[in-house]
């Protein structure tokens, strides 16, 4: 009899713990997703573009880049995110609001140039997966991107919470196509742990694909578009209200950005280990990647698992950058244009570069790059706006989370500052 009341306590001692998970989990639930679409823009084909030069010039010694990037991004989306949920307006919204309309002006630009080499690599990428996977052109390639992007686009009509879905699976099914393909190309533990750990350039050229992987890990048009996904997400009422939306909404952003780092370093890593630890240091083009990836690794899926990661990646950041690139329109100049015709202008330049026939590695790297320059743009007024208790109200960076954030700001102007100085000189 004891041990049947023991075993009824202990069920019913479970049972609340059970529903407390089960509680937590509800009311987490509704905030997740906004850093899932963020994190696309992580890993669109600007990334396998540069993680695979890295990977096969320098083995694995550019890695910690990709981590301090990863962390840099997770500071970055979680001000990003704040500065929505204090102020219900997003960062170009705020910008408008607060800076001369001549600057303002100037912010739109910048900021669609910015989206402008954001769709010529996430295009470039998904029509060289076509060509890759079925032969198609890349005219063809692209036509099609822009076909299957915009019906993407068009299923908003059945609610956002279908298109972060959507995109959600997206993301997850390349992080599962890594995986796979890690296992398959066992890169060596020892020397992938040094190269994170430990900071340094081989040489010059190396600074610069640094800055090409920070321009394609921190993403300047993902920070305007995640302040306006948690702006109105959830309605919050009370100080205590938006401090536990916060709290829930730096668990989305530490898994979308875990994953995406994941993938990035995956990237980097596979490179190392199938090219440079085979003596093929030369290899640096995505088309290259592809077509040695089966001889080296002695398997066919290897290639295809590597052009469907490419082609998801490409698609699913494509959709973003379109979204991205609505809300820097409403936000700075207060109208929006059709989706259709952003679309199809945001299109136009990738179409011109595949039709003039210029090398697509090359363009890739050189597009984020570019992307590179845009991150203080956005990124200064994001740390001088969270840190203002006027606007913040209760949740005001810390004065450490600032420093942090001036800190991140800095490095990335001073490569930007090397990347100019090595271009010119």
């Amino acid at each position: 009899m004891s041990d049947i009341l023991a075993d009824s306590r202990r069920h019913s001692d479970a049972a609340p713990d059970a529903r407390r998970r089960r509680s937590a989990l509800t009311r987490f639930l509704p905030f997740f997703g906004p850093a899932l679409i963020a994190a696309v823009a992580y890993i669109d084909p600007g990334n396998f573009a540069t993680n695979i030069e890295a990977g096969s010039r320098y083995g694995y010694t550019l890695l910690w880049v990709v981590l301090w990037a990863n962390l840099m991004a997770m500071l970055i989306q979680t001000l990003s995110v704040r500065l929505g949920l204090a102020t219900g307006r997003n960062l170009a919204e705020m910008i408008r609001d607060r800076y001369p309309r001549p600057l303002v002006w100037c912010y739109w630009v910048q900021a669609e140039l910015v989206a402008i080499a954001t769709d010529l690599a996430e295009f470039l990428g998904a029509a060289l997966a076509f060509n890759l996977l079925f032969g198609l052109s890349m005219l063809e390639g692209a036509l099609l991107t822009g076909v299957i992007t915009y019906a993407a686009l068009y299923m908003q009509r059945f609610g956002f919470r279908l298109l972060e879905v959507i995109i959600g699976s997206m993301l997850l099914a390349v992080a599962a196509g890594f995986v796979v393909q890690i296992i398959m190309g066992g890169p060596a533990a020892a020397p992938a742990l040094e190269g994170m750990l430990l900071p340094q350039f081989p040489d010059g050229y190396a600074v610069f694909l640094a800055a090409g992987i920070l321009g394609a890990t921190v993403m300047p048009h993902v920070i305007y578009l995640h302040s306006s996904l948690s702006q109105r997400r959830i309605p919050t009422r009370t100080d205590a209200e938006r401090q536990r939306a916060m709290r829930y909404y730096r668990w989305d952003v530490i898994i979308g950005m875990g994953i995406a780092g994941i993938i990035n370093l995956s990237m980097l890593a596979l490179a190392a280990a199938v090219f440079f630890d085979s003596g093929w240091t030369g290899v640096a083009s995505i088309e290259q990647s592809y077509q040695l990836l089966a001889p080296l690794m002695d398997r066919d899926l290897a290639s295809t698992l590597f052009g469907l990661t490419l082609l998801l990646a490409g698609l699913s950041s494509s959709i973003v950058g379109t979204l991205a690139g609505q809300v820097v329109m409403q936000g700075f100049v207060g109208f929006t244009i059709p989706i259709w015709l952003r679309r199809l202008l945001t299109m136009l330049p990738a179409i011109v570069v595949i039709m003039l026939g210029f090398p697509e590695q090359q363009v890739l790297v050189a597009s984020q790059v570019v992307l590179s320059f845009g991150i203080p743009f956005a990124l200064i007024p994001l740390i001088q706006f969270t840190a203002q208790r006027g606007i913040m109200g209760n949740l005001t960076n810390r004065r450490g989370v600032t420093l942090l954030a001036c800190g991140a700001a800095a490095i990335i102007i001073l490569l930007n500052g090397y990347v100019l100085a090595f271009e010119l000189l």
